[in-house]
């Protein structure tokens, strides 16, 4: 069998570096989304206090509001609709994960063959590497395409689900290493962070979206409104300008998750290589068989649910493009350079 190595420099990967980084840009990451979203409350609340106080400037009104002297209660309200919003989307995220897909629950005593039996094994050494309390369900997809994805908002509600194809081709290393990845999500807590994330995105979309509307008409009826002009221009501009930015910032955000749960394989493996090596086989086996896995990923409901969580994006199967600008827009780094965070360069 070939080296699939032979192509490349291997290195030692920098895990360490890899984590210290990519977990300061999700802070900062995450922190962005949590001050758009109140920004957004404050300017609802800017909005509606402008028609009570029409003399006042928006500095005033922004002072009044942060100060207290006028209760930010749109801000507040919008608060409390994200926090129920999150307690719901944890219930059913799980449920919602596995949807559209065939699928059977694997435990010691139900496994049906050798391979989910070394499956089981696999994640339940790799659930004691990573110290997690809990051993998280473990499911298997009936599909031919090679993927994987963990779920679950906390260590006790987690899970990972395996489809057939990556189960049966790849080695026990390269399992162990994808479930390695798979368990780092989990250990990150990087299913909370990016649900929480996307909620705040959306909301504050669709809340600007209503408040845009509400500024056309209200604007007609006080035309000499002090702050209306000013206040008008803003949301104006942040209609447009705040969907794009929070569609960067999430993808931005999946990416380093991803690279971090990399980095993470690396820390439980003590080897970069099973993991290189099993990317590789994935990207492979999407390429050769782009058409046919093309036609199953679009005839299996829900995939875009699933697409953000996948070891491996569909939408970069049978594309070559690191340097792409299409990489910006993607959920997931290209395979050069998670390979090159791995520590593993073309020669």
């Amino acid at each position: 069998m070939a080296d699939p190595f032979n192509d490349y420099h291997v290195s030692t990967a920098d895990w360490r570096s890899t984590l210290r980084q990519n977990n300061f840009r999700t802070r900062v990451v995450i922190l962005l989304f949590i001050l758009i979203y109140c920004g957004i409350g404050l300017l609802v609340d800017m909005f509606m206090s402008a028609e009570t106080y029409p003399n006042a400037t928006l500095p005033q009104l922004f002072h009044a509001l942060i100060t207290l002297h006028i209760f930010p209660l749109a801000t507040t309200i919008m608060l409390i609709i994200a926090a129920v919003s999150l307690l719901i989307s944890y219930s059913f995220y799980d449920k919602l994960m596995l949807l559209g897909t065939e699928y059977h629950e694997i435990t010691p005593t139900t496994t049906r063959n050798m391979l989910e039996q070394q499956l089981y094994n696999v994640v339940e050494e790799m659930k004691i590497a990573a110290g997690l309390r809990y051993m998280p369900r473990v499911f298997v997809i009936d599909a031919d395409y090679m993927n994987a994805f963990a779920s679950g908002y906390s260590e006790k509600s987690a899970m990972v689900a395996i489809t057939r194809g990556l189960m049966s081709k790849l080695n026990r290393d390269e399992l162990q290493a994808v479930m390695a990845h798979e368990l780092s999500h989990i250990r990150h807590m990087d299913i909370k962070l990016t649900l929480t994330a996307s909620l705040l995105a959306n909301l504050s979309v669709m809340v600007l979206d209503i408040l845009f509307y509400n500024m056309i008409f209200s604007s007609r009826r006080n035309s000499e409104n002090r702050s209306g002009n000013a206040l008008a221009t803003i949301i104006m501009i942040l209609r447009y300008l705040l969907p794009v930015i929070s569609l960067l910032l999430l993808l931005y955000l999946s990416r380093k998750r991803e690279l971090m749960a990399d980095a993470g394989s690396v820390e439980l493996m003590r080897t970069n290589q099973p993991l290189a090596s099993a990317l590789m086989k994935i990207s492979d086996d999407h390429t050769q068989h782009r058409d046919e896995y093309n036609a199953a990923y679009q005839q299996t409901p829900h995939e875009n649910v699933r697409r953000e969580a996948y070891i491996f994006d569909p939408l970069q199967a049978g594309i070559e493009s690191p340097h792409s600008i299409n990489d910006f827009f993607s959920t997931h780094p290209s395979l050069e350079a998670r390979l090159a965070a791995l520590g593993i360069r073309r020669k």
